[in-house]
């Protein structure tokens, strides 16, 4: 069988999936080695990520090996992919997702109805601040970055009365003791791609495609495409307050999604069912431009908080 190459980030989580993907191949016989790729975005840890904004800030590197040929796939969160990719590469397979939801992680309290007045919250998602300002507008935000080691510490020593995190990256590695709540999808609408894992080749890779065509997951690859396509016509990056929220219903696709203010003076959300993914993102994205997204994202790039992913 084929010997593959894979590039990957070098955090736990990043480490997790890349052995996950790893072990998938080397069950159906293929010899794997694994490459670690340190990003800009890995560099840059004392700045919360939606005032860096760079374009592929989690991906450009890993992209830059995989165009040289030094790795034959890559591995990543398919949250962090752009929507629009780079020429030269394609997703060839988009695995079977994890919870896509967030959670709420504290020591000593149990859900957000919970906290006291002026708690302070950890996050650096311009997205889930402005759904949780939208119904605690008292709430003391900071930004929290670094690993899920990292982020949980800080808790446990009190810096925070409590944090969100996405679901899928504790219960993958297994941290799950302080998760005190998974908030529902219609209170925190999670990112586009939240809990996918995308598998990124060169285009035209037709060998290595084939290879990694058993990982391929339908409902996640619907899912995510739908969301991202949703993402793609706002003209979004990873960072900036929107989220996205598809799932299949007796076999249509249902799409939530949200344009907030990061201050959560104004979410605006629209839900539309469909049978074309890419349609049923473009359409309901256009519906929330019309109705004042296209404001919202203009006033949150003119303060220089996100940077859009498309000129």
């Amino acid at each position: 069988m084929a010997r593959l190459r894979i590039g990957s980030r070098g955090s736990q989580l990043a480490r997790w999936q890349a052995h996950h993907i790893s072990a998938l191949l080397r069950e159906r016989g293929h010899e794997v080695e694994l490459e670690i790729i340190k990003t800009t975005g890995d560099k840059i840890t004392d700045v919360a990520l939606a005032k860096v904004g760079t374009k592929g800030m989690f991906t450009k590197e890993i992209e830059e090996a995989l165009a040289d040929g030094s790795i034959d796939l890559a591995v990543h969160s398919l949250k962090d992919l752009p929507t629009e990719l780079s020429p030269g590469f394609e997703i060839a397979a988009v695995t079977t997702r994890e919870n896509p939801r967030d959670v709420f992680c504290s020591c000593k309290y149990d859900n957000i109805d919970d906290l006291p007045h002026g708690a302070r919250v950890g996050t650096s998602s311009l997205r889930r601040q402005a759904q949780l300002k939208a119904v605690r507008p008292d709430l003391d935000i900071h930004p929290l970055r670094g690993n899920v080691d990292t982020r949980l510490h800080k808790l446990e020593a009190g810096e925070y009365d409590a944090i969100i995190l996405a679901a899928a990256g504790l219960y993958r590695l297994g941290k799950t003791e302080l998760v005190r709540q998974v908030i529902s999808a219609d209170a925190m609408c999670p990112a586009a791609g939240q809990g996918a894992l995308g598998i990124e080749i060169r285009a035209g890779d037709a060998v290595t495609r084939q290879h990694l065509a058993f990982l391929d997951d339908a409902a996640a690859r619907a899912t995510t495409t739908c969301e991202r396509a949703l993402l793609n016509k706002l003209g979004g990056g990873c960072q900036v307050p929107i989220g996205a929220f598809a799932e299949v219903r007796n076999g249509r696709l249902h799409l939530e999604a949200i344009v907030a203010d990061p201050d959560g003076s104004k979410v605006l959300r629209e839900s539309r069912d469909g049978t074309d993914p890419v349609q049923l993102g473009e359409s309901v994205g256009q519906t929330l431009l019309q109705r004042g997204g296209d404001a919202i994202l203009e006033a949150v790039y003119g303060l220089g908080i996100g940077v859009p992913q498309q000129p």
